[in-house]
């Protein structure tokens, strides 16, 4: 049970950090909302980020591409 929860709080850690991401870039709440911490039955971490909007992708790939996001 331990691990799980461990689990649960890297993935609400990794959740929040993509949903504070977006609302710096401007994304509006309505889109970034669906944005969920998963944990699997094995133990995997995920985060589920559901359908995007085609605008909010590209804004999120651009900015990817700058330097200083290396």
């Amino acid at each position: 049970m331990r691990a799980w929860r461990d689990g649960r709080e890297k993935a609400n850690d990794a959740a929040e950090a993509i949903r504070t991401a977006l609302a710096a870039l401007g994304v509006p709440e309505s889109v970034w909302s669906g944005i969920r911490p998963i944990v699997s039955h094995s133990g995997n971490v995920y985060v589920h980020l559901g359908a995007l909007p085609a605008p909010a992708v590209k804004q999120i790939s651009e900015v990817l591409r700058l330097p200083s996001a290396r």
